[in-house]
């Protein structure tokens, strides 16, 4: 029996592919749409692939890269990433466009020179390493300090040349995004209407809905992320079939009812980052991915493409999954911290970034919040964070980034291991601050450099 690839990889299918294709004469077009950080749901898919490099020849297997030769040795057929193996996810994490039976993607665009990363004095930390990298099965991990790189680590047999995916940071670019599309009059203010821009969502509970609700995750409309009930929201979303000419995002927002008042409770829902994403397309005209590459990927330097996952109607999943390397995770989280700036000029309005990285929302979680998709702590620091380990942090107080990918082992939310990164963070805290009070200079304990935001609404959930 013979099962195809479907259509080309980013740099075209490869021979041993097309032959195998070519052999089977049929083309596999599942249901495809990844509504987020989750639930990475991709129709029937029976990859089987395996059997038809086989008949295309051992040579068409050695030709293919590592990456796609690992995700198709595994040959996940569960239809929930979340159920996937261990070693299915390992190999997926680095190979979702590799092969688009999977999903399809727009490339994101790096430019010609590289911001550098120097080196730096190697990092001496008051725990140990190797056991915190075991724990947390760690892709990749970079840690930037004043600019410069004081450790780089890799596992999983993966290395510097490889993208990992993003799961929920993307959330975190996406809000850069639409302060982008702010900064350049795509969008007029942060109290417009979702309306305004999305005007097949009138008549719906998000007529009430701004801007700023949408990124605080504050709209009040029902919303369920319970990735393991079947009867959530992002698990129907998942079997929804979109009215003829209408994002899907956008078909099944719109027949969802209110459960509070717009701004008075935070519920995390991947499908209103979704929904920004939407929003920032119609208002920009532009394919996010292209965006992206304007905005940020070529003014902060990357050194490889990305990608970005589409969903079944061709949308971007603003919520969910850029592929990248770790040391690129690690340039945004560099060009965060320098005030996203391209050049003399930045991206976004003055003042805008402060916001998004403070606390609007309170989370009912003690020294934590949320700003505009990115989680903040009350030192003045704060983070992007995606399921299974994915995480940028950034320290504004001690010129500290902290970039990784990982697979725990404890599943999507892993509590040790999640408890164990945050500690890991406290640990390098107090390695950069012994440093510095060895050198005679100030430790960076006091207050954060902002004004802390007052809560915006009550906290119902977090599903991280």
């Amino acid at each position: 029996m013979c099962h195809p690839l479907h259509r080309a990889a980013i740099h075209g299918r490869s021979k041993a592919a097309r032959r195998a294709v070519k052999r089977c004469g049929m083309v596999f077009n599942p249901s495809r749409l990844l509504p987020g950080s989750a639930a990475l749901k991709m129709g029937k898919i029976v990859i089987g692939t395996l059997a038809s490099l086989v008949v295309a020849g051992a040579a068409g297997w050695f030709s293919l890269d590592k990456e796609t030769r690992g995700l198709l040795a595994t040959a996940p057929r569960n239809r929930d990433l979340l159920f996937w193996s261990v070693p299915q996810r390992d190999a997926a994490f680095r190979a979702l466009d590799r092969v688009s039976v999977m999903a399809d993607w727009h490339v994101v665009p790096a430019g010609g020179t590289p911001s550098p990363l120097p080196p730096g004095p190697p990092l001496k930390l008051e725990i140990d390493l190797d056991a915190y990298l075991a724990g947390q099965r760690m892709a990749g991990m970079l840690i930037v300090h004043d600019g410069k790189l004081r450790l780089e680590r890799y596992g999983l047999g993966f290395d510097s040349a490889g993208r990992w995916t993003s799961f929920s940071v993307a959330k975190s670019m996406t809000s850069v995004l639409l302060g982008a599309a702010l900064r350049d009059g795509h969008i007029r203010n942060m109290n417009d209407k979702v309306t305004d821009y999305i005007p097949q969502m009138k008549g719906s509970a998000y007529d009430d809905v701004s801007i700023r609700h949408l990124l605080t995750m504050t709209s009040g409309v029902r919303w369920n992320e319970d990735y393991a009930n079947p009867n959530s929201d992002v698990a129907r979303f998942i079997n929804h079939q979109p009215v003829d000419g209408v994002e899907a995002l956008v078909s099944y927002l719109r027949r969802l009812p209110r459960d509070a008042p717009a701004g008075t409770r935070w519920n995390y829902s991947t499908g209103e980052t979704n929904l920004v994403g939407v929003l920032v397309s119609r208002a920009t005209k532009r394919p996010l991915a292209d965006y992206l590459s304007e905005k940020i990927w070529k003014p902060a330097g990357m050194e490889q493409q990305a990608t970005w996952l589409l969903s079944k109607t061709g949308q971007e999943i603003s919520g969910c999954c850029i592929q990248a390397a770790t040391r690129d995770f690690a340039r945004f989280g560099v060009f965060i911290l320098n005030g996203a700036r391209a050049g003399a000029q930045g991206i976004v309005p003055d003042g805008w970034l402060g916001e998004a990285t403070s606390e609007r929302v309170g989370i009912s979680q003690p020294g934590r919040g949320y700003g505009y998709q990115w989680w903040t702590y009350g030192d003045g620091s704060f983070t992007a964070r995606g399921i299974f380990g994915q995480g940028i942090f950034i320290d504004p107080k001690r010129q500290l980034v902290i970039a990784s990918n990982a697979n725990w082992g404890g599943g999507a939310t892993d509590p040790a291991a999640k408890e164990s990164r945050e500690s890991f963070y406290r640990a390098v805290q107090a390695a950069i601050d012994a440093e510095a009070a060895q050198a005679g200079g100030p430790t960076r304990t006091g207050e954060a450099l902002r004004p802390k935001a007052q809560p915006m609404a009550q906290a119902v959930s977090s599903p991280t």
